[in-house]
């Protein structure tokens, strides 16, 4: 998949690098944003690791991460692509933001190049994504990044004790572009 994609607003996809380490640390150390990473992230060290991780998946081409980074090249959040099926030619759509680049459109403008180099670039026909359905603004990114609604999975997730629903979302390579 192709290393950087230019977006509209001097935002830019590309592939996480080391010295990202100390905004995801920032992003994922934000209330209600440290259990939506793959393990804790306390320390910078700890950041370091998460991005090789994503690293490591696109060398075996397991998944695609990207951060989402302003014009001086500052991640700003990311988005991903994970889960993919080559036999239904599907894959999994997952996104944030730090705190500083929400309702901006970051991760929207992220998510649409996201998808449309999907369709082109692994030749994949289906992404899906789901969020809680106590987290609107999620909802939002999904829609306006040509995601539709599909359904509702009750009390998919726990946190903490507490159940919640998940929407599901789908965009595939036959819908019209957002």
């Amino acid at each position: 998949m192709s290393d950087r994609i230019r977006l509209p607003g001097g935002l830019s996809l590309r592939p996480w690098e080391m010295s990202d380490a100390p905004a995801v640390r920032e992003a994922f150390a934000e209330p209600g944003m440290e259990r939506q990473a793959d393990t804790p992230l306390a320390t910078v060290s700890d950041a370091e690791q998460w991005v090789r991780r994503r690293q490591g998946q696109r060398g075996r081409r397991a998944a695609f991460a990207f951060a989402v980074a302003d014009p001086s090249g500052t991640a700003l959040g990311g988005v991903a692509v994970s889960g993919l099926d080559a036999r239904h030619a599907a894959g999994w759509v997952s996104y944030w933001t730090g705190s500083t680049a929400r309702g901006r459109g970051v991760a929207t403008l992220g998510c649409r190049a996201l998808a449309d180099r999907c369709f082109t670039e692994l030749d994949l026909f289906r992404l899906e994504l789901g969020h809680r359905t106590n987290n609107p603004a999620s909802c939002r990114v999904a829609l306006a990044a040509g995601f539709a609604a599909e359904g509702l999975q009750r009390r998919k997730l726990e946190y903490d004790g507490v159940r919640y629903d998940v929407e599901t979302h789908a965009r595939l390579v036959t819908d019209p572009a957002p």
